[in-house]
């Protein structure tokens, strides 16, 4: 069983700066995907942003320029730094892993959530 651990949210004011941590333990193929989507109060969950094995990244076009996702393969771990963020941003966070080459493997952690007041 894979666990996903999400740290890092919290509250801050717009045009500050947080650090999501997502440490991934279990049975974890490569190639894999590990990513980040957020949730917002009445809204449909979406990614934000995404990095492959092989360190390609994706990033929705709302945050391109001012997040950057980063991973340490050794330790499973995905990270997520949110510079200039805005109340838009306010959201749960939730870190992902899953592997293209491997049916079932699409893990969720629980979510962080994050707050940008204005």
């Amino acid at each position: 069983q894979v666990q996903l651990v999400e740290s890092g949210g919290g509250l801050v004011q717009a045009g500050g700066s947080l650090r999501l941590s997502c440490a991934a333990s279990g049975r974890i193929f490569s190639p894999n995907a590990m990513g980040w989507y957020r949730q917002a109060p009445g809204k449909q969950r979406e990614l934000v942003a995404a990095i492959s094995s092989g360190g390609s990244t994706n990033y929705a076009d709302s945050v391109n320029g001012r997040f950057t996702i980063s991973r340490d393969n050794a330790k499973n771990t995905v990270y997520l730094q949110m510079n200039s963020l805005e109340p838009e941003d306010t959201a749960v966070y939730y870190c992902n892993v899953n592997s293209p080459l491997v049916p079932g493997m699409n893990y969720w952690g629980k979510g962080t959530l994050v707050t940008v007041s204005s």
